[in-house]
């Protein structure tokens, strides 16, 4: 009988997939089903690479602009949102369209042109260059102005009491974004913005469950794709919290090195990677070492977003 005493794996909960891209996935298989192959799709329906191959092996045909996709052929918006003039641009090819932006994104959206439409400047805290970013900026008329950190704040030329309104990045937090909300608070007398229960919920959850996470266990696997910002904020969590933590994308990526003295390892995963990746994780550990697995007491989940009416029915 082995005298080595088993590694304990605590997995987060929630982990995984959040409702948005549970729809944004099912509307491309949809796609699939009822048009047949294939379904063109702009930008990585979700950022996991194991999903883009998979949708790939059924058929979808990624694309980065509108100009790849042939006349007529079935194209799927990512749940990132596009910008007003890619919306454009298929309307005027008369490409049928899906979108599976995800539903809080447009929530965003909508916030951000209510807020313009009341003549307030409009402040975006995300990342530049994240497509949702991009999108959101694309979607608000008049012009927006995007702060993804204090420093940004503080080189803001407005009048003090310009009246403004921030929106924010759904793949951020109220933990994220707090210090800068605190900022443009001071910085502006004159400021709106949305209700804190509008941040994206799948995000706090599993950040919140990850910070639970990190006091019990003496490393932190995040399972994700590099260019996956939710997954990146999750390892960051656990770094800030003093655990080692790395984001990998599924078992091959593991490092024994890691596991070295360690006695319990906890295990996440961001918004777009599936269940099989952290499966594919342990199983990986267990070719190392014995582990016993356990499931942490978390918040549930039960949202579901409804499908676009075309393809409820598929």
């Amino acid at each position: 009988m082995s005298d080595v005493r088993p590694l304990e794996v605590f997995l987060a909960q929630p982990r995984g997939f959040c409702a948005g891209v549970v729809r944004a996935i099912e509307i491309v298989e949809r796609a699939l089903e009822k048009y047949g192959p294939p379904v063109y799709v702009r930008h990585e329906i979700v950022h996991n690479k194991y999903v883009v191959e998979s949708l790939k092996a059924k058929g979808a045909i990624f694309v980065e602009e509108l100009s790849e996709v042939p006349p007529k052929a079935v194209t799927v918006f990512s749940a990132h949102g596009v910008a007003r003039s890619i919306e454009e641009e298929a309307a005027a090819r008369g490409l049928p369209v899906l979108n599976a932006t995800c539903p809080l994104v447009t929530k965003v959206h909508n916030q951000g042109k209510r807020y313009t439409a009341k003549g307030r400047t409009l402040i975006l805290i995300g990342h530049a260059g994240h497509p949702e970013v991009e999108g959101t900026m694309g979607q608000v008329p008049g012009p927006v102005l995007l702060v993804q950190n204090l420093d940004d704040v503080a080189a803001l030329t407005l009048p003090s009491d310009t009246p403004v309104a921030y929106i924010t990045q759904t793949t951020l937090s109220v933990d994220d974004t707090k210090d800068i909300i605190a900022a443009l608070s001071k910085r502006f007398s004159d400021i709106q913005g949305p209700d804190t229960r509008d941040i994206c919920y799948a995000t706090q959850n599993r950040q919140s469950a990850v910070r639970a996470m990190s006091k019990l266990v003496d490393l932190i696997l995040v399972v994700g794709a590099n260019n996956s910002s939710n997954s990146n904020r999750l390892r960051e969590i656990g770094t800030e919290a003093g655990i080692p933590s790395y984001l990998i994308s599924d078992g091959s990526e593991l490092n024994p090195e890691w596991l070295a003295g360690k006695k319990a390892v906890g295990i996440t995963a961001g918004a777009s990677a599936p269940e099989v990746l952290v499966d594919d994780v342990i199983e990986a550990l267990r070719r190392i070492v014995p582990v016993t697995v356990s499931v942490l007491p978390g918040r549930e989940e039960n949202i579901e977003f409804v499908l676009p009416a075309e393809l409820a029915t598929a």
